[in-house]
């Protein structure tokens, strides 16, 4: 069985080396000279089951565990960091926070696109005024009859601009309350959600 698996790892990281060779390599100056984030590259990373390693693939993830993640990231990482956070950030920070705490209708509607690199993620904690600490946000999320509105603006959000769905932090408790604050799904195009 060790041997197996050991097949399977090296034919895993084989397969992102490879990608990052011919789908990274050449385009990394271009991208950073003209300040270009590539999305076509990432729907390119979907279809090699790269945007949803750890997602099960009932969900259309690639159903992999955390040493298949790593090996994927690092190779990916060697070629172009930046490329790498990205992948890590869309994996890690909103589609695993989907998958490990949605409920299972938001799962079926929101892992499949993900998984598959149709929609990009982005997870929104940071701030201006707190940074990355989760009970001195000042985003708040008050409820309206059947739903909340939120109240507050984020800072250097890993794809805000170019994701599609995002994970948005906010306080729903009193400031400083670590267990008061609550992760609201939030497509692009929501009435009053503004990503620049």
């Amino acid at each position: 069985m060790f041997i197996e698996n050991e097949q399977q790892m090296m034919m895993i990281r084989q397969s992102a080396r490879d990608f990052a060779e011919i789908h990274i390599r050449p385009y990394i100056m271009e991208w950073d000279e003209s300040q270009t984030f590539p999305v076509a590259l990432f729907k390119k990373l979907g279809e090699h089951g790269f945007m949803g390693i750890i997602v099960p693939e009932a969900y259309g993830g690639s159903g992999f565990g955390y040493q298949e993640y790593i090996t994927i990231l690092d190779e990916i990482s060697k070629v172009c960091g930046s490329i790498g956070l990205s992948l890590a950030a869309h994996n890690s920070l909103c589609t695993n926070h989907i998958l490990s705490f949605a409920n299972d209708s938001q799962k079926q509607k929101y892992l499949p696109k993900l998984a598959t690199g149709e929609w990009l993620g982005a997870w929104g904690l940071t701030e201006t005024g707190s940074g990355s600490d989760a009970g001195g946000l000042a985003t708040v999320a008050v409820r309206d009859g059947d739903y909340f509105v939120l109240n507050g603006s984020k800072n250097f959000i890993t794809h805000a601009i170019s994701s599609d769905v995002a994970v948005v932090l906010a306080r729903t408790g009193d400031k400083g309350d670590k267990k008061g604050v609550t992760a609201f799904i939030i497509e692009k195009g929501t009435e009053g959600f503004l990503c620049r």
